[in-house]
């Protein structure tokens, strides 16, 4: 035999061994045993060898595959209390159910999916009985378990809730009908059915995503002393196809890096995706146990139902072993359609000891294992898998259930390509699946071929168990709350107010005077402790490293080393109890973070106030997905774009410069999207947005929104608040005049032409320089107006519009502030024209706009605002062409600005 330690460097040659004759003798009795014995029995007792260490606490690197089989042996599973016959009855009402409202649907043509939920429904029901907590758990009061619900599945969760009279008939009839009102959602939406769903999940791979972050965000509250939430688990149910997802796995490694136990995942493994295998070619479980082993999760396997003990009892050469780990995942979808005939050959053909295995195996031995024999179908495998999961210490814990896709609902969906896209079982399908889980259900009841629900009644044993059960893990579960609390308190008005007066003759960015703001409002008694600052690295970017020693940053493990720069005053601070959640390169994970914290009043009945803030072409563009689940699951909180702009990223290129997330933010219905010019306006829209989301409420205003502020990282002076009156009421419903020609005290001359100029953000200070060239060498004057939100006022006008069909005449806002004003509108934003387009149809005025369209560039902020024709030279020619087009100006003004400014 060929020696591989003579022909292999191996990285052990670099260390001395203390006993060369020792490792010899292990070698060869290794060596000894693979020829007397064969490969397969060496590799059985060195499996046995490392279990052997492992048990002994001997550090050893861990297999990243195991056999295909079950984790846990049938010796070792602990009996599952409760009343299995019961809870049988129970799943088969669920399974019919949750078949007969998506096969009622199809007839209004709205679809539905039964295939996902026929596969799981043990993988829910075990989890019902047993496992999750409700929100008056003992344990965890108010918090409960935190449930992600697979979308496919929704029409088993609400059979389940049909059956404990949380729905009735009328409901389940509106099954994706929601337009009329009291209609359920196609899939989990809490935004839709806020007394249900608390987690959306159905945009796949955000749900495992989403559910690791909101196990950290649990240990984040529990060390922080905001609540102790230790005793929540988070529940994550996924399909084996969702994994392919890159957001389902990204975030992995922090689970296990934060030893997360508090976490588990319930991969519903029944090998087909929505058109096909999940890897025909290949084995989508040895891929995940190996994917989630290496990342440092405990895994559970629970593939084959008690059916299977025999064969493996057989299995005296590991033929059986062998053969289950080489056969494709298709080929094990095709085994679930054939006959016996064909099974006998393909599998057990192919290898002489289980042919002889075979021959000891009715045919109806093997229809059971491969047809029906899943460990995902069986109470008693899923109840160990829970078990072994929910007691695991000092890591997160995957299991990896196998089911067949369609279970029960016959032979026409059970295992084929197609079953996610049908939609209804015939009748005779319903009949037969009636038989099958012996339901007492008869003919007569199929009325017109429509089939009937199913309810054993609400004062039946069934139910009652159910409601017990459920009672006594605290109450109904999945199921969302908002708890009564008060209010938050407003922060004192002097943190508001210090921006009022500017900042002189300093020059001070945007982003500083956000950040300065935070850093006053944390330090308010009442509220302080609820702000939640989350960045993906880069906080000296956004000057928040001063946040760092006084608020320190969020480490489970606190401080277990010397900080390089500890002799500095903003040293790096990391602390159990941290209050910054500094979460690395990762815009992806810093949004889950930001959705646990912003539902934290309705999951542990805590309000926290997160603010995320991140490069603002780094958010929108790449998270918008999140930004929907964020305004499903109803989050609170604020997004802030920092180093927003086309323009003001001097040198970082096309891929850094924003032009555009004010566009995508506008999409958001739940986004309330600002571009402040001064410090002053940052401090008036937060003041707002923390009264709308956490303070009193007006009637009929919503609380369940999120704002979205631009900040810059420009430097330049911040001039005092005008004290005209309306100022506060422009600055939070979108436009205000900052001053007049006459008030910046550049004295036009009688009768001069006269223009209203407006602007967002940085390009204000274009603006009014431009206002300043204007009167100077053209003799216009020029009005200034601060768009805080082109959004809002878009949609006040909107708004305005729906109104007056019902009946109901009002005013859009821009156009009451807009009316009066002489002269034309040019409108200048730092974003694409299309930011400022949203209100050009409700200015009464004639109405242009200049904006940064196209890709960005490297260069200074002067070349690329020239590049774009936004700079102050040229708002001045596009000022005077418009006044040039109503005869007010000459027009041979406009080519001698060009020539004059070099455009």
């Amino acid at each position: 035999m060929t020696d591989l330690n003579a022909i292999q460097p191996s990285a052990l040659d670099q260390f001395p061994d203390r006993d060369p004759e020792e490792t010899a003798e292990w070698q060869a009795s290794l060596d000894a045993v693979t020829k007397a014995a064969g490969p397969h029995r060496a590799a059985y007792l060195m499996r046995r060898t490392l279990e052997r260490a492992e048990g002994n606490g001997i550090a050893l690197p861990k297999l990243l595959e195991t056999d295909y089989v079950n984790t846990i042996p049938t010796a070792a599973e602990p009996s599952v209390p409760g009343d299995e016959e019961m809870e049988r009855k129970i799943t088969a009402w669920n399974r019919w159910n949750a078949a007969a409202m998506v096969t009622r649907g199809s007839k209004h043509g709205v679809g539905g999916h039964i295939a996902t939920f026929a596969s799981a429904a043990w993988l829910y029901e075990t989890g019902f009985n047993h496992f999750f907590k409700g929100k008056e758990s003992q344990e965890s009061p108010g918090s409960g378990d935190q449930l992600y619900i697979q979308g496919h599945a929704s029409p088993g969760i609400y059979a389940r809730a049909f059956l404990d009279g949380r729905l009735d008939e009328s409901h389940l009839d509106n099954f994706r009908r929601e337009a009329g009102g009291g209609g359920l959602p196609s899939y989990p939406h809490p935004r839709r059915l806020p007394w249900l769903w608390e987690f959306p999940t159905v945009s796949m791979g955000l749900g495992p995503l989403s559910a690791i972050y909101q196990a950290r965000f649990n240990r984040y509250l529990t060390n922080r002393a905001v609540k102790d939430v230790s005793a929540s688990h988070v529940w994550a149910f996924l399909g084996d196809g969702e994994m392919d997802e890159p957001e389902s796995t990204a975030a992995l490694a922090l689970a296990a890096r934060e030893e997360l136990d508090n976490l588990t995942f319930v991969i519903n493994c029944n090998l087909q995706r929505l058109d096909g295998p999940v890897r025909a070619n290949f084995k989508i479980v040895q891929e995940l146990e190996a994917q989630f082993r290496g990342a440092g999760w405990n895994v559970v396997k629970t593939l084959w139902g008690t059916a299977w003990d025999e064969l493996f009892q057989l299995d005296t050469t590991g033929a059986l072993v062998r053969r289950l780990r080489e056969v494709p995942d298709a080929q094990v979808q095709t085994y679930q359609t054939r006959d016996v005939a064909y099974i006998r050959q393909d599998f057990f053909g192919s290898d002489p000891a289980l042919v002889e295995m075979a021959k000891l195996l009715s045919d109806d031995k093997i229809l059971e294992c491969f047809h029906l024999s899943r460990g995902g179908h069986e109470a008693r495998k899923v109840y160990a898998a829970y078990k072994a999961a929910v007691e695991f210490k000092g890591a997160p814990t995957v299991i990896l259930a196998q089911t067949v896709k369609g279970h029960t609902l016959g032979e026409g969906f059970a295992s084929k390509n197609a079953n996610h896209q049908m939609k209804k079982l015939s009748v005779d399908e319903f009949k037969s699946m009636r038989d099958l889980l012996e339901l007492p259900i008869s003919d007569s009841q199929f009325v017109d071929g429509v089939v009937p629900y199913g309810h054993p009644g609400a004062d039946s044993p069934e139910v009652r168990y159910l409601q017990e059960r459920r009672a006594a893990l605290g109450g109904p579960a999945p199921a969302r709350r908002v708890h009564p609390v008060a209010p938050l308190p407003a922060p004192a008005d002097k943190a508001f107010a210090s921006f009022d007066k500017g900042s002189g003759s300093q020059n001070v960015a945007t982003t500083m005077a956000f950040v300065r703001l935070v850093k006053d409002l944390v330090r308010d008694k009442e509220t302080g402790k609820r702000w939640v600052p989350i960045v993906p690295d880069e906080a000296r970017t956004f000057g928040m490293e001063s946040l760092f020693p006084s608020l320190g940053i969020y480490s489970p493990k606190g401080q277990t080393y010397e900080p390089v720069d500890r002799d500095q005053l903003m040293y790096y601070k990391e602390a159990t109890n941290g209050q910054i959640l500094n979460e690395g390169i990762t815009e992806a994970g810093s949004m889950a973070d930001f959705i646990a914290a912003s539902t934290s009043y309705a999951t542990h009945g805590e309000t926290m106030i997160p603010f995320y803030i991140f490069y603002s072409m780094f958010g929108w563009q790449r998270t918008a997905d999140q930004m929907w689940q964020l305004g499903d699951q109803l989050g609170r909180g604020f997004l802030v774009g920092a180093t927003a702009g086309r323009t003001t990223l001097t040198g970082e290129g096309l891929q850094h410069a924003d032009g555009h997330s004010p566009v995508i933010a506008a999409t958001n219905p739940a986004a309330l999207s600002y571009d402040p010019a001064f410090a002053y306006e940052i401090a008036a829209i937060v003041k707002e947005g923390l009264r709308r989301m956490y303070g009193e409420a007006a009637p009929g205003e919503d609380q369940n929104v999120f704002y979205y502020l631009t900040v810059y990282n420009e430097p330049m002076p911040q001039p005092a608040k005008p004290s005209a009156p309306g100022v506060d009421e422009g600055i939070v419903k979108g436009l205000y005049r900052f001053n007049t020609a006459e008030s910046a005290g550049l004295s036009p001359v009688a009768n001069a032409p006269r223009i209203q100029l407006l602007g967002s953000g940085t390009a204000i200070h274009w603006v009014l320089e431009a206002q300043r060239l204007l009167a100077e060498e053209w003799g216009v004057a020029a009005d200034v107006w601060s768009a805080t939100s082109w959004t809002e006022l878009r949609r006040d006008a909107l708004e305005a519009d729906a109104d007056l069909l019902r009946g109901e005449e009002r005013i859009p806002f821009v156009r009451r502030a807009l009316h009066g004003a002489e002269g034309p509108v040019l409108a200048v934003s730092d974003y694409m024209r299309q930011v400022p387009d949203q209100i050009a149809q409700w200015v009464e005025q004639d109405y242009s706009s200049l904006g940064a369209d196209g890709f960005g560039l490297s260069d200074t902020r002067e070349a690329a605002r020239r590049h774009f024709g936004v700079d102050a030279e040229s708002v001045v020619v596009a000022a005077l062409a418009q006044l040039a087009r109503r005869g007010e100006v000459k027009a041979a003004a406009v080519k001698e600005a060009r020539e004059k400014y070099g455009l």
